[in-house]
């Protein structure tokens, strides 16, 4: 793994773009431009902070978060991947959340946005993750598979909110779902919005649709536009979930929600040996 003195020096861009080092001595790159500034790690290659110039911060951090090798990091966008939720002497979600990946290019965009793509690879597959930061913010997850692969892959992201209780999601009335709280029974969403009032991990089925979620506390929304996804995951932990999760503090539960661009269970993907396959999402800030 190169060094973060070397990857500045390859990738750095003077007051815009940087590799440094960040918290549990972990190297990121962080990003201050005119449009935004944002965090990426390369543990992960998670997105711990994105923040439009003139807006509040976009994306929701544990403060109890670990960062260290071998454990996920707790907010921000992890990347589930190649399969999502637990499995027996593996690690939940997948490997892609806790390896270390590659920083493969960074550029400044002709509007300003700043681009920066990173890849891991496994003997399976290889997985490229674009980050395109500025006024939106644009993730592009792209999978190559060597040989006949099927997988589940999510952008997990924590969405930071004034108080859940007072949010609203848009965009799933009337769509099918699993329930995981209540023993993954299937269900229909009603065709009023969606409103958190108790511990929620909901899968929706066989969507391609554009969500918003409507924070009157911070007096926004948030717009999420997806593209070769047909899952979407609400989640938000609740009261005693929060309370079990050490990388999690009790109180902090009604300020995120995630609303998760994904394709798992029945939606997972499976490609032929030498296949590719592209997910994408657009989050923009009103």
């Amino acid at each position: 793994m190169s060094s973060i003195a070397d990857l500045q020096a390859r990738f750095g861009v003077p007051g815009v773009l940087r590799i440094d080092e960040g918290r549990g001595s972990l190297p990121r790159v962080s990003v201050t431009s005119n449009l935004a500034t944002a965090e990426i790690y390369l543990h992960g290659a998670h997105l711990t902070q994105w923040q439009p110039r003139g807006a509040k911060p976009v994306l929701f951090m544990s403060e109890k978060s670990w960062f260290e090798p071998g454990k996920p990091i707790r907010g921000g966008v992890p990347v589930c991947f190649p399969w999502f939720g637990p499995r027996p002497d593996s690690p939940a979600h997948g490997f892609a959340r806790i390896s270390s990946w590659d920083l493969v290019s960074c550029a400044v965009q002709p509007d300003g946005a700043v681009r920066a793509a990173f890849q891991l690879g496994s003997d399976e597959s290889t997985i490229g993750l674009t980050f395109t930061i500025g006024g939106t913010l644009e993730m592009d997850l792209e999978v190559r598979s060597k040989a006949a692969f099927t997988f589940e892959e999510a952008l997990h992201t924590y969405f930071a909110v004034a108080d859940v209780r007072q949010v609203s999601v848009d965009g799933l009335a009337n769509t099918d779902y699993l329930d995981k709280v209540d023993a993954f029974k299937r269900k229909t969403q009603s065709p009023e919005p969606i409103r958190i009032a108790g511990e929620t991990d909901r899968v929706y089925l066989n969507t391609r649709t554009t969500c918003t979620v409507h924070d009157p506390g911070l007096g926004r929304t948030l717009t999420i536009e997806k593209e070769g996804s047909g899952t979407t995951v609400v989640w938000n932990p609740w009261i005693a979930k929060a309370k079990a999760m050490p990388d999690f503090g009790d109180d902090e539960w009604p300020q995120m929600i995630c609303v998760e661009t994904a394709n798992v269970g029945d939606g997972a993907v499976r490609l032929d040996a030498g296949g590719s396959h592209r997910m994408s999402v657009r989050i923009r800030v009103g």
